[in-house]
């Protein structure tokens, strides 16, 4: 374990020229999680660590449970991308960014080894210990940019990690059958999940009929928060499980 590592856990260290220091005294306040969506933890990791290629993250977890540290949790990782979460655009800044090794939805979405899950949360602890993150804040690279990525894709267990003390999750409501309101749709239901969405983290846009947008920002959360079925459509166990969620957050950030 080399000694830059910040993590107390084992872990490798990799460089990589790919970093800079933390933007506007921001400090890491979001975990990002994502999958590297390459063939091999070596394709994944060349790419982080090549000076052409402009990204990088702090950590890369190999399917086998091995991590590799590349960028100090004190500096900023280029992890993100374009990106908004709770009123902040510059993620890479307020980030700790974990690349999972996972060929991604090539074309369908993949498992995750067991052990390699299981040090994604002992990782994923150690963070969260040290830097006091919310549970709120430990998002998936698709809840921060649902126009572009789908990482770390619905296979990847929210709801065994927050059983593992990481993250804020509520058992989904159940499907109920309804094709829900979609692109075009003028409801009250819409605003009224832009309302919520909002207020969890997700860039919405108020006033208007049901866009693209709003699509995309809905199977992010159904992708994280409702898995069963991921078509973007505001259906009535969509806004019930945002609802609840919401319902579950502490009380000074209840609506």
């Amino acid at each position: 374990m080399s000694g830059d590592c910040d993590t107390s856990l084992p872990a490798l260290w990799r460089d990589t020229p790919n970093f800079q220091p933390r933007r506007n005294g921001l400090v890491p306040t979001i975990l990002l999680m994502h999958y590297t969506g390459m063939e091999s933890a070596k394709a994944a990791l060349d790419l982080l660590c090549h000076k052409d290629s402009n990204v990088s993250c702090h950590y890369l977890v190999d399917e086998d449970g091995q991590i590799i540290q590349m960028v100090s949790e004190s500096q900023r990782a280029w992890h993100a991308g374009c990106s908004y979460w709770a009123g902040e655009e510059d993620i890479n800044s307020c980030s700790i960014g974990i690349e999972i090794v996972n060929k991604g939805h090539n074309p369908l979405p993949s498992d995750f080894p067991e052990k390699q899950i299981s040090v994604v949360m002992a990782l994923a602890k150690d963070i969260i210990k040290r830097h006091s993150i919310l549970p709120q804040n430990i998002i998936a690279h698709s809840d921060i940019a649902p126009a572009r990525k789908k990482d770390p894709g619905e296979m990847f267990p929210w709801a065994r990690l927050h059983e593992n003390g990481i993250g804020h999750y509520v058992q989904p409501v159940a499907l109920q059958g309804d094709r829900g309101h979609y692109i075009g749709d003028d409801h009250e239901d819409v605003e009224k999940a832009r309302q919520l969405l909002g207020q969890y983290g997700y860039l919405v846009e108020t006033g208007r009929p049901f866009e693209e947008h709003d699509a995309q920002i809905i199977a992010a959360f159904q992708r994280h928060f409702r898995p069963e079925k991921i078509d973007g459509h505001l259906d009535r166990s969509t806004l019930a499980t945002l609802e609840k969620l919401i319902g579950a957050l502490p009380a000074e950030n209840a609506v």
